[in-house]
């Protein structure tokens, strides 16, 4: 199946949000815990994001289908990498780890370092982040879990 990266836009918004909710309900059962921020999140919200000009936004489409996504936030050197998302059919196949790859390849010059988190039951998230060389920072709470930081330097 081909499948193509492209900027996403404040017109994918809705597109989105679908893909983001479909994606976080196994995080959401595996933390035990239905308002993980990315299922609360309005259209209203994912629009924004999509309009800051500190906001890149890139989606994986496979036959027109939005398959995959993620956003980043510019922070100076910084960039703050989220919302990495896997159409629930389409994961294990690799989709995740091309929008890493990508993400690394097309951020600003000026970016020296990605930061990310994910919860500490998301085995697979954990095990792609740290095969990509990300590197545990510290943890922090989020109710009866932990959210696990990484850092990658690209530079």
């Amino acid at each position: 199946m081909s499948a193509r990266v492209e900027r996403l836009t404040v017109a994918d918004a809705g597109e989105v949000l679908t893909l983001q909710r479909a994606a976080y309900v196994t995080e959401a059962q595996a933390h035990d815990d239905v308002r993980l921020p990315p299922l609360l999140e309005t259209l209203d919200d994912v629009r924004a994001d999509l309009a800051r000009p500190s906001c890149l936004a890139w989606g994986c489409r496979e036959a027109g289908r939005l398959v995959a996504s993620v956003r980043v936030e510019l922070n100076g050197a910084t960039a703050e990498l989220g919302r990495l998302v896997v159409a629930p059919d389409r994961q294990g196949h690799g989709l995740g780890t091309s929008m890493l790859l990508h993400v690394e390849r097309n951020l600003p010059a000026q970016v020296e370092a990605i930061e990310l988190f994910t919860g500490e039951h998301s085995t697979s998230n954990l095990r792609l982040y740290r095969r990509m060389g990300y590197v545990e920072t510290h943890r922090s709470p989020a109710g009866h879990y932990e959210l696990i930081h990484f850092r990658k330097d690209l530079r």
